[in-house]
């Protein structure tokens, strides 16, 4: 199949695969496309947003729709990194025998990544980064595609180990998750408290995510657009001469160049999804906000003033 077929293929796909998941989840139509968008890009997503906005669930549903395996793990305080990646234990005939952790399946869902310590933190950060975990001496590759999906409740800090910059800049997205409208709270209730359960379709396999994620980077993209997006992650860095006014005043530190990388990644992403063959500055911008969130750092000003980060980064396009 030519590139320009199979990109077409994609289109129609996505489409179906969105249909599929609106059957369970209502509304969220940015949050959806985000998680989706990181995933077709080999990306990992963070999601932040209160309790009870059916973050499991939606999960869920996108693992079943796209053929994947999916898992949860739920971070408490006394989490051991062998919990998550699995331990070696003695069998009967007295050999060590390893038994894999939760962490090996293709969807992990981290939920409350703040709450466990910075030990069991890096332990699935570096699995997110090299597909990979080390547990005694051997080597494993996890299964591809590989997502982490990690979510962090913005109300309650108490007893958190909250994620440093350089482990949030391994995200590819921040995305906050919003309480629904009026009319789409009525129809989850309506949804949720009847007797009849939405089964949704399996439209892909884990093979041809995998060969998506290959065509997407294959996507050609224009000079411009890459110094466009350059430029933008340039003018969040406060110290230097490229800064914006806005920067200037209200940030400490900006993005560093894994920005760059990811915007021009998901930019290709949302512009496929789109049935375009090469991504414009437009798709840059649709993407900007939930890549750059996470990686600019606010002063006291910023906060006093209540300045938002989306704010900021409007202010840059």
């Amino acid at each position: 199949m030519s590139d320009v077929a199979a990109i077409n293929q994609l289109v129609v796909k996505y489409k179906s695969l969105r249909q599929e998941i609106a059957k369970v989840i209502v509304g969220q139509d940015d949050v959806v496309n985000q998680i989706l968008i990181s995933i077709f890009s080999g990306g990992h997503a963070l999601l932040i947003g209160v309790p009870g906005l059916a973050k499991t669930l939606m999960v869920n549903t996108i693992a079943q729709t796209l053929g994947l395996d999916f898992k949860r793990i739920q971070f408490t305080p006394d989490l051991m990194p062998s919990d998550i990646l699995g331990s070696e234990i003695l069998d009967e005939s007295r050999n060590f025998k390893f038994i894999k952790g939760p962490i090996f399946s293709n969807i992990i869902l981290a939920d409350e990544i703040n709450r466990t310590p910075p030990k069991t933190q890096a332990a699935l950060l570096e699995a997110m980064q090299e597909r990979a975990v080390t547990v005694a001496g051997h080597h494993y590759k996890l299964d591809l595609p590989y997502f982490v999906l990690a979510t962090q409740n913005p109300i309650e800090q108490e007893g958190t180990y909250p994620l440093p910059e350089a482990q949030l800049d391994r995200f590819m997205f921040a995305i906050n998750l919003d309480y629904p409208t009026f009319s789409e709270e009525v129809q989850v209730v309506k949804a949720t408290t009847s007797d009849v359960k939405s089964k949704v379709n399996t439209l892909f396999s884990a093979k041809e995510i995998i060969d998506f994620q290959q065509l997407i980077r294959k996507i050609p993209v224009a000079d411009n657009v890459i110094e466009y997006a350059v430029k933008m992650v340039a003018k969040t860095r406060p110290n230097k001469d490229t800064a914006a006014d806005l920067v200037k005043q209200y940030i400490d530190w900006g993005a560093g160049p894994r920005a760059s990388q990811n915007l021009i990644l998901a930019a290709k992403t949302h512009a496929a999804i789109n049935g375009k063959f090469s991504p414009d500055i437009e798709n840059v911008q649709a993407v900007a906000i939930s890549i750059l969130r996470h990686r600019i750092i606010k002063n006291y000003k910023a906060e006093a003033e209540g300045v938002t980060e989306e704010q900021i980064i409007r202010s840059l396009f």
